[in-house]
């Protein structure tokens, strides 16, 4: 058999190979501007080539972390004895979780000699499948499925096991990078033997520097979205940033003033969890994620108001005016977009230093007099920063003991 990169979600179809059974999703259309101002952080190990190089087409800047990586095995040793265990056993049912689990699981044994013992074993009995691509895997075995759940997710599958009853059954289920142990557990306490392979395993990426550094942008809200492809992605990024002691920010800024973009349900389900909520596509496929990022930031982070000196565009962290654009850092862009949204009336100190993250707001609110004075002066701090970083100064004008407005 021919190898082919990992996917762990079997949550997007690979334009390159489609399988059997599957229809390939047309692309995304391309507008090389639609995202210009946009800084989008991707968190993926499989396929993040492809989302990156379809996010710069339409203009994006990208900062790309791995939060885990996929590697298959070292060693066959493991996955071949549980092969062997699986073989024996004849199991009544068969789950299938990924396309490439399912692959490389069948490399495995055709490697070790007993890849037709695998066939055999799996026809004989039932196999469900969690989604299109593993579906697609099954069929390029030669082998059919008896059925397949229609949101992608394991718990469904279970579900339809538990409902028809597995009481002294036989159940093999191919692990998607671990263990899902709840799903499990629910099947051993319905009376079955269950009995697991893990064709491949996720692991530490190799560069931690750079996921620490993405992490901070997030907690900084340096960026507007963050994608993410699968669940154990999202648990590694959340891990990671509270060995750094920055947990709490990261989810804040993922609940308000960062994006979350999940490719679907089941990668969502640990960001909802936490009081964060992602925008979902409908098709739980990379194209339609694209599709779904480009469509909500330029939908809901993209303004324009009239000015005294013409037409102000805010996109993502960037100003434009006329032919000029700017890239305004998050206190400053805070400020601006609160100033915008206003569209000329008068904004109180008050109120924008509550626009600004990571402070206290109203003034005072913390019972602190060094906290009312540290917020005046990250406030004075952030409006001259604004003020000389914009494309011309004027569009924010101080109304003098009132506070500021722009200049429309």
């Amino acid at each position: 058999m021919t190898s082919t990169p990992p996917d762990p979600t079997g949550s997007s179809v690979d334009p390159a190979v489609t399988p059997p059974g599957a229809s390939a999703e047309p692309a995304p259309e391309v507008s090389p501007q639609q995202l210009s101002g946009f800084r989008i952080a991707v968190t993926s190990d499989r396929r993040s080539a492809d989302l990156i190089a379809a996010l710069e087409r339409r203009g994006a800047q990208v900062i790309h972390a791995p939060a885990l990586r996929i590697a298959p095995i070292a060693e066959d040793e493991t996955l071949i004895a549980d092969t062997r265990t699986v073989i024996d056993a004849a199991p009544d049912t068969t789950v299938v979780t990924t396309a490439y689990g399912m692959r490389r699981w069948s490399e495995a044994a055709d490697a070790a000699g007993i890849g037709e013992e695998l066939t055999a074993t799996l026809a004989g009995s039932r196999i469900l499948v969690r989604g299109p691509k593993a579906r697609g895997a099954v069929r390029a075995a030669g082998l059919n499925d008896d059925g397949i759940a229609a949101d992608e997710r394991t718990s469904t599958l279970v579900d339809t096991l538990l409902e028809s009853g597995v009481d002294g059954q036989t159940i093999a289920v191919q692990l998607h990078g671990y263990a899902d142990v709840e799903q499990l557990r629910r099947l051993e306490s319905g009376g079955a033997r269950v009995l697991t392979v893990a064709p491949y395993q996720w692991v530490e990426p190799p560069d931690r520097e750079r996921l620490h550094r993405l992490i901070e942008a997030v907690c900084t809200r340096n960026v507007d979205l963050v994608t993410f492809t699968s669940a154990p992605a999202v648990d590694a990024l959340f891990s990671t940033a509270g060995e750094m002691g920055c947990a709490d920010e990261l989810v804040a800024a993922l609940r308000t003033g960062v994006v979350a973009a999940a490719v679907g349900p089941v990668t969502a389900q640990p960001l909802i969890e936490v009081g964060i909520t992602p925008i979902v596509p409908d098709r739980y496929r990379l194209g339609a994620l694209i599709r779904t990022v480009c469509e909500h930031l330029t939908t809901h982070q993209v303004s324009r108001v009239d000015s005294a000196l013409g037409t102000v565009e805010v996109r993502g962290r960037s100003v434009v005016l006329g032919a000029e654009t700017v890239t305004l850092a998050p206190g400053p862009l805070a400020i601006f977009k609160a100033l915008a949204a206003a569209r000329g009336s008068v904004l109180s100190r008050d109120q924008l230093l509550r626009a600004m993250p990571g402070l206290p707001g109203p003034l005072g609110a913390s019972g602190s007099s060094g906290s009312v004075s540290g917020g005046e002066h990250a406030l004075d701090m952030a409006m001259s920063r604004l003020r000389s970083s914009l494309p011309d100064s004027r569009l924010v004008a101080t109304v003098v003991k009132r506070g500021y407005r722009l200049n429309v």
